[in-house]
């Protein structure tokens, strides 16, 4: 099932914010999109989510049109959004709950998940008494509970302290080998880019195509060795001369 946006388009009065924007998400992938600040990164996933409607283009999911509200994505923002006065059970349960579920249907949905998750023992908690990188995870963990195909991530982890940061890549690297969820990941990092995804693709500051993308094998270590790995700088320089020449 996999995901296709075709020459998508989005205008803010005058201003062409996207232009002819296409490409494909298949089944268990992540694919990393890149930009400079302004180059329509947050207007892409508000088109995908639904919060605005493309002037052109078309989003299909596997082989149908996307649109209204019933669609394959559960998105993740930057920051964890998760509201103080909820405990940790709730907060993780509320995308579920959003979507139609009694509170007691939602609980009993993401409370399997809190063990492999990391998060087992901090259901009764609230907000307030956990670490950056552990609220990260309950919002990842509200994400992945609405039980959609594909996840938007947007800047997952751009929050967080470098430390905090590495942990958590790893934990999601790890945690989506074993799930095989199709991700769409927004970042401003690249080397982040480069260590999660299987495809970097860049988007140009003035409103245009998408070039052809970075392709990142697998063979390279994604967890341990990665830093060390020799061909990671090389890639890390490509995109960095396309982002220049963006």
């Amino acid at each position: 099932m996999s995901l296709v946006v075709s020459r998508l388009a989005k205008s803010f009065g005058s201003r062409r914010v996207l232009s002819e924007v296409s490409f494909e998400l298949a089944p268990g992938e992540i694919v990393a999109l890149v930009g400079p600040s302004g180059s329509g990164k947050s207007t892409l996933l508000s088109l995908l989510t639904g919060a605005l409607e493309p002037d052109e283009g078309t989003i299909s999911f596997d082989g149908s049109a996307v649109s209204g509200r019933a669609r394959p994505f559960a998105y993740m923002p930057q920051r964890d959004v998760l509201l103080p006065w909820r405990r940790i059970l709730d907060n993780a349960a509320l995308g579920v709950e959003v979507a139609g579920a009694s509170r007691a249907a939602a609980r009993a949905r993401v409370a399997p998940l809190f063990a492999p998750f990391g998060l087992a023992g901090t259901e009764r908690l609230f907000p307030r008494q956990l670490s950056g990188g552990m609220r990260q995870r309950v919002s990842f963990l509200r994400t992945v509970a609405q039980d959609k195909p594909v996840l938007l991530l947007d800047e997952p982890f751009g929050a967080l302290d470098a430390i905090t940061r590495d942990e958590l890549q790893r934990w999601l690297l790890e945690i989506w080998a074993e799930n095989g969820w199709s991700i769409l990941l927004i970042t401003h990092d690249i080397r982040e880019a480069v260590r999660m995804a299987d495809r970097v693709m860049v988007l140009p500051r003035e409103a245009g195509p998408l070039a052809d993308p970075v392709h990142v094998t697998r063979e390279i270590p994604r967890i341990d060795g990665f830093v060390t790995d020799p061909r990671v700088p090389s890639l890390e320089e490509e995109l960095h001369g396309r982002l220049r020449r963006a």
